[in-house]
């Protein structure tokens, strides 16, 4: 089955999950040309090993602890918001159950 995106003035909640989170997958948002929007999901003790993308990433904690290495290690919590530059090379680390929005931005 193909992943369904959202269409725009679609309304997305992204409140923290709570209790669901703990059985919660890892969503694509939207995938344009633009721009990819994912909400991350990552169980305590679990994370993402190092790697970089092709475009400007942001990451913002929707809810948990997360550490983000990215040359350095930075603890993103419930609110927090990061920019990592094109190509950084970084890895994510949840030290909690924890979800993200991950956005990337492409070239036009």
């Amino acid at each position: 089955m193909a992943l369904t995106h959202a269409q725009p003035l679609e309304v997305i909640d992204l409140r923290p999950l709570g209790p669901a989170l703990v059985n919660s997958k890892t969503t694509a948002l939207v995938k344009a040309k633009q721009f990819e929007a994912v909400r991350l999901v990552l169980p305590a003790g679990k994370g993402i090993a190092a790697h970089s993308l092709n475009g400007e990433v942001t990451l913002l904690c929707l809810e948990g602890r997360v550490t983000l290495n990215a040359g350095k290690d930075i603890i993103l919590k419930t609110g927090d918001w990061v920019y990592l530059d094109r190509g950084a090379t970084h890895s994510l680390s949840a030290e909690l159950d924890s979800s993200l929005l991950m956005t990337i931005h492409f070239d036009a």
